[in-house]
């Protein structure tokens, strides 16, 4: 699974879905031992869990990210690699 960025102990992923579209366009978020799935738009958690403060670090990031994320989703459904998005600093 690519990773797109890291910042804060936070390593944000995503991967291609293959055989077809199945999901909305999402990434994954892992801190520790935590892990969640977050939609790109609307940015909300669909899955897992974080601990309350890195969920709103990354909450951020990916509002400040969206099209980004949109941009990467498409690519590596397309069989391409995503470029890496800028960490929160």
């Amino acid at each position: 699974m690519p990773e797109l960025s890291r910042f804060f102990g936070i390593i944000i992923r995503m991967f291609a879905e293959v055989g077809g579209q199945h999901h909305v366009p999402h990434f994954h978020a892992y801190y520790q031992e935590e892990v969640a799935i977050f939609s790109v738009d609307p940015v909300e958690i669909i899955a897992g869990s974080l601990p309350r403060r890195q969920m709103r670090l990354v909450e951020a990031w990916a509002e400040l990210h969206q099209k980004e994320l949109m941009t990467d989703w498409e690519a590596l459904q397309q069989g391409k690699a995503p470029r890496p998005i800028e960490p929160l600093q």
